[in-house]
């Protein structure tokens, strides 16, 4: 890649003298940094800021902090990897005095955490709540982000960093008639705080990915009828969720250091460990043995490591759909039940759950499978659901379990502008392109975490957000007060676009573009699978090969006019 250009080749000194420090109350309107979202990514964003001396404002949607684990407060709301690791690694100190409770976190768990971790290290004064964003725009001739809420506030900044989340932008009902339905209409992406009493209900619950697949067990606990409304069958595993003993908090402790060393350095952003054999390399003996144990072990992301290539081959691919088929049909016992539930589609290229009772519940006598596969929703009426058969479904109450746009949507919602005034909409139209998943062309001192094009899906989020926080913060401390401009050439993120497609093109990933991943539950959106697919630490390594290099791929100008 080319023009690489380093902080030392532009003469920061001429370009503006240092300012002093500006105040860094959120009541100040011009600030170094600007943050949208106070998730994961948005706290750890503020608190390397804070660190390293510069003024930061977060902007947050929500009331208070925690992201998409602050709206997803449905029943049975779960992590779905193991607590211990969906947690942050920057503070030894965090992690000898914070005490997970349960081998996966339930969501009122973690959002206790990200509020724990906000308040701990002082976080709130600089976040703004109940503040959506609906404008970002850039000012080539200050070389400022002017960032305009619905409210008309404007905040801005010499940099700005998307926290926004990749499944963070819900997808509302889009059956006809939905709001005409008499009764409670719910969404698990936007669930009420003071949370709904469902006992007694007869429950329609649309959508069978990883939240329908956690509510339902939740809700037939105590609904008198639930109807799952089901298009397509997903590949979910069971957990194996469980209390944590005083020995394995003990442990989990003491083994801290090295856990975070390995998870950095990792496939999967995980402890998990890969197994660098090719599956066509065992014998089917030793294929058996290897899914066994992780069956035994509990959770999805470990079938996704059985082998080096269960991602790449499409015949060690059907190694693990067979395994994990033949265990969905032994665990939905009932009538023509397994036929229903059973999945088509290679394993992974769509987000694999993991549950706690999900085909066990199906087979209860006050539970039904509804399959709109083959006979769709045709509208939402006044007392349930109507499929185009012309049967109706009565409810007392819709969950709608039907997802985000994700990845790129939720900054699609955001009108954002760059350079001669041109849209990330219009930059976008033809599916999302970045560098490194970082940056834009043509949208200079603007860096996004976790974006699309970066190692997303196929890594853990917090190691991920840890790395592009740290990756972002690094780039920008020695110059956020001054005069410069960085941004991503169109000739490096073309580069980046064609490796992760590329990659995408390789994968079993190419044999099915029927989900989010792809953009496929969105209507309109283009179908690109925008996920940098060779794992944590090859991208890793690549981010820090770049920046080692003098930010291959970046140009830092003077802007045009300096301020003073």
């Amino acid at each position: 890649m080319c023009d690489a250009v380093t902080v030392t080749d532009v003469d920061i000194e001429a370009a503006q003298p240092p300012q002093d420090d500006p105040a860094d109350s959120v009541d100040a309107t011009s600030h170094d940094v600007v943050i949208v979202g106070a998730g994961f990514s948005g706290l750890y964003a503020l608190f390397r800021l804070k660190e390293k001396g510069l003024s930061a404002i977060v902007l947050e949607a929500a009331d208070d902090v925690g992201g998409t684990w602050y709206w997803n407060r449905y029943p049975g709301a779960r992590c779905d990897v193991e607590s211990v690791e969906y947690s942050y690694s920057f503070s030894p100190e965090l992690d000898q005095e914070w005490t997970w409770s349960e081998r996966y976190a339930s969501q009122p768990e973690i959002l206790r955490y990200l509020n724990h971790v906000a308040d701990r290290f002082d976080l709130r004064p600089n976040i703004v709540f109940n503040t959506r964003v609906e404008a970002a725009a850039y000012d080539e001739r200050l070389g400022k982000w002017t960032v305009t809420t619905e409210t008309g506030r404007q905040v801005t900044a010499r940099f700005c960093i998307m926290a926004t989340g990749g499944l963070s932008a819900p997808i509302s009902p889009p059956f006809e008639g939905a709001d005409t339905f008499d009764g409670l209409s719910l969404m698990t992406s936007t669930w009420p705080k003071e949370g709904v009493d469902l006992t007694g209900k007869r429950v329609a619950v649309i959508g069978t990915g990883s939240s329908g697949i956690q509510a339902v067990p939740e809700i037939a606990g105590h609904a008198a009828r639930v109807s799952v409304f089901q298009r397509s069958p997903n590949y979910s595993i069971p957990g194996r969720n469980r209390k944590l003993t005083a020995q394995e908090v003990a442990e989990q402790k003491a083994t801290y250091p090295d856990r975070r060393e390995r998870q950095r350095f990792s496939f999967t952003g995980t402890t998990i460990e890969l197994n660098m054999r090719r599956g066509r390399d065992l014998t089917p003996a030793e294929q058996q043995a290897e899914l066994d144990r992780r069956w035994e072990a509990g959770g999805a992301l470990d079938f996704t490591a059985a082998f080096r290539d269960v991602l790449t081959d499409m015949a060690t691919n059907k190694v693990v759909q067979d395994y994990l088929s033949a265990k969905i049909r032994e665990r939905a016992q009932g009538s023509g039940l397994a036929d229903l539930v059973t999945p088509k589609q290679p394993f992974g290229v769509k987000r694999p759950c993991v549950d706690h009772g999900y085909y066990e519940t199906l087979a209860l006598d006050h539970v039904d499978l509804v399959d709109v596969g083959k006979d769709p929703i045709a509208a939402i009426t006044p007392t349930g659901v109507k499929l185009a058969s012309g049967v109706e479904h009565d409810a007392d109450a819709i969950v709608y379990a039907i997802g985000y746009d994700a990845i790129s949507g939720a900054l699609a919602r955001i009108d954002i502008r760059g350079k001669d005034g041109r849209t990330l909409r219009e930059e976008w139209a033809a599916g999302p392109e970045t560098y490194l998943g970082l940056a834009v062309a043509g949208f200079p001192n603007m860096f996004l975490v976790a974006g699309p094009g970066s190692a997303l899906g196929v890594t853990m989020m917090i190691p991920l957000i840890e790395q592009n926080v740290e990756w972002i913060t690094d780039l920008i401390a020695p110059i956020a007060r001054h005069d410069i401009a960085v941004e991503a050439t169109r000739s490096a993120q073309d580069a980046w676009t064609r490796q992760v497609d590329e990659g995408a093109k390789r994968s079993v990933f190419s044999a099915s573009t029927n989900s989010y991943y792809w953009g496929a539950n969105v209507p309109g959106k283009p179908r690109r699978l925008s996920i940098y697919l060779g794992g944590f630490l090859r991208y890793r390594t690549e981010c820090d090969r770049i920046a080692a290099g003098g930010y291959d791929g970046f140009t830092m100008q003077p802007t045009r006019v300096a301020v003073h």
